[in-house]
Order: structure tokens, then C-alpha cells, then sequence
């Protein structure tokens, strides 16, 4: 699943392939926001973690779980 992290001041979305479902993904989202100092952590699809400090982040989107689709197809 493809989860765009918006973080405050950026310009740019942060995206995230994970393998995590979205219900962990916003469980963890709520434990860091809980804490003053609370850091995000993202376990991306090849195992490597993304930290994002939880007061900086804008918002959270959950992308399909649908493979990109490659190629011109008349679908």
C-alpha cells in the first residue's frame, strides 16, 4: 500500500510503500501525535524506516493496494 505523508513547510509529498495495513499505519500515527516529542516510524516494503517528527506532519493518504498499471491498454 502507498501511504503520501504531507509534512508542514515541504512542498513535496513524502511517498511510502509499505506493507503495513492502514489501521497500524494510523494506530502508530495517534501513539506518536500522543507524545510532545513523538517521532513517526514507517517500515517501507524493503524493510527501511522513514522518521518523520509526528508535529510536523500535515496529513497522512492512503493510497489502492492496485498495481500501477504500464503500457497503453483500451480498457
Amino acid at each position: 500500500m502507498e501511504v503520501k505523508i504531507g509534512i508542514q513547510s515541504v512542498p513535496r509529498e513524502l511517498h511510502v510503500e509499505t506493507e503495513s495495513p492502514p489501521d497500524e499505519v494510523e494506530s502508530a500515527l495517534k501513539v506518536a501525535l500522543a507524545d510532545e516529542h513523538g517521532v513517526f516510524v514507517l517500515i517501507d516494503a524493503k524493510g527501511g524506516r522513514v522518521l518523520v517528527p509526528a508535529a510536523k506532519i500535515g496529513y497522512l493518504e492512503f493510497g489502492g493496494t492496485e498495481p500501477r498499471r504500464v503500457g497503453f491498454s483500451n480498457l
